[in-house]
């Protein structure tokens, strides 16, 4: 038996008899609510300051903080923690980037369970934020902790890190990071990102589609209902304006298969009250519209578009259209030939069993932010894909396959 293969023996049995704890520490983490102030949350802080005693006590000791100021929170920042376990070379670092913060509950009444609690039944643990984010969070420490606890010097350094505000657009997270401490990171490191995946943990996502999400407000001038001729119909503007938005899908359509769907998607979603009975012609009209666009097609050039279709809208409809980006991300895509792919395929093969294949993805991620400041990044997980969802669970068995890999991943290197 080589001596890679035996590290790795010894890493994956102490995995295997240490799932109870991989639970214990997910029960710990769901019982401390790190939700953002935009959701009416106090941040991160007493999430992070709990996690990093936990891995204080079981023999992580090397941290460092790069908060980022945040006076709307109690403790004045949100947290962005960075565990090291040294390595042998400091050539490059491995990476196992997760966040902190979870969304709220929604509605309560569709909950089985208290969110704020872990429950296991039938191998999963349910609770708002066991998979989204701390499924991932939890496989890269007790990947970490393994070597730790074998005395086993990992051939890389490993790094741990911890966000903050992920749910919300990471400001205060890896964007803060990378506009602020972009030394953190090497162009050689490998950067896996544990927060997104497939039941199976065969997709690796090396990029993303570019995305766009507007506000359009339709100002025209009210009139009785029985004289339209008096005003200017800014909902029936408004409603041509959201036609046109969708029809970008005939306009944009290169298709890539790299994603699922495989076009660029421009979708009407909210709209917003106008008038408060139904003989008022409304002279005021909002909606939104969210659109993913394939990675061919840049920001700039949609915008123009959407121009000239809110131009003709208003010239034919004489009404006055105001457009406000409320996100506008466009992200480069990591090679499926980049050796953060090629080490993590040969991990899932080695731990999994299975060839893993490239996509791309219609959400964001923070690896969007990595890949436009130049570094390769991967998302990728065992999971079932319950983010957000009442009774979101993660499966136990998936934990601890996740952190085989992660460890397989440092050790095979």
């Amino acid at each position: 038996m080589t001596q890679v293969s035996q590290e790795f023996s010894a890493l994956k049995s102490y995995l295997e008899s240490h799932t109870r704890e991989m639970v214990h520490l997910e029960s710990i983490l769901t019982g401390i609510q790190a939700i953002a102030p935009e959701s009416g949350g106090d941040g991160e802080s007493k999430k992070c300051a709990a996690l990093e005693q936990w891995l204080k006590e079981n023999g992580i000791t090397r941290f460092e903080h790069y908060d980022a100021p945040d006076s709307r929170v109690s403790s004045g920042v949100r947290p962005n923690l960075i565990a090291t376990i040294p390595g042998n070379k400091d050539d490059y670092n491995i990476w196992v980037c997760a966040h902190l913060d979870v969304v709220p509950t929604g509605e309560l009444s569709l909950w089985d369970t208290d969110p704020w609690r872990v429950v296991e039944k039938d191998g999963k643990i349910y609770g708002r934020g066991v998979e989204d984010n701390q499924q991932g969070l939890v496989s890269g420490v007790f990947a970490a902790l393994a070597f730790v606890k074998q005395h086993i010097i990992p051939e890389h350094t490993i790094k741990l890190l911890f966000m903050a505000d992920e749910e919300c657009g990471s400001a205060y997270g890896m964007q803060y990071l990378v506009k602020n401490h972009i030394d953190l990171f090497g162009k050689n490191d490998l950067i896996l990102i544990p927060d997104g995946g497939d039941g199976k943990g065969e997709t690796i996502e090396v990029a993303e589609k570019n995305i766009l999400w507007a506000k359009f407000h339709t100002i025209g001038k009210q009139a009785h209902g029985s004289r339209p001729d008096l005003g200017r119909n800014a909902m029936l503007a408004g409603s041509e304006l959201a036609l046109q938005i969708n029809e970008l899908e005939n306009f944009f359509n290169k298709q890539d298969s790299l994603f699922d769907p495989p076009y660029s998607t421009f979708q009407p979603t909210m709209k917003l009250s106008n008038v408060s009975t139904v003989n008022i012609i409304p002279g005021d009209d909002v909606f939104f519209a969210d659109c993913r666009i394939n990675p061919c097609y840049p920001l700039d050039g949609v915008r123009a578009e959407i121009k000239n279709r809110i131009s003709a809208v208003e010239k034919k409809y004489g009404v006055k259209i105001e457009m406000t980006e409320l996100q506008a991300e466009q992200s480069k895509a990591t090679s499926p030939e980049a050796p953060v792919v090629k080490h993590l395929a040969a991990a899932i093969k080695g731990v999994h069993g299975i060839d893993a294949r490239c996509i791309g993805i219609g959400g964001g991620t923070v690896g969007a932010y990595l890949r436009n400041a130049g570094f390769d990044c991967v998302v990728w997980s065992t999971m079932d894909e319950l983010a957000h969802q009442p009774n979101e669970y993660a499966v136990v068995k998936n934990i601890a396959l996740d952190a085989m890999t992660i460890a397989y991943m440092a050790s095979e290197l």
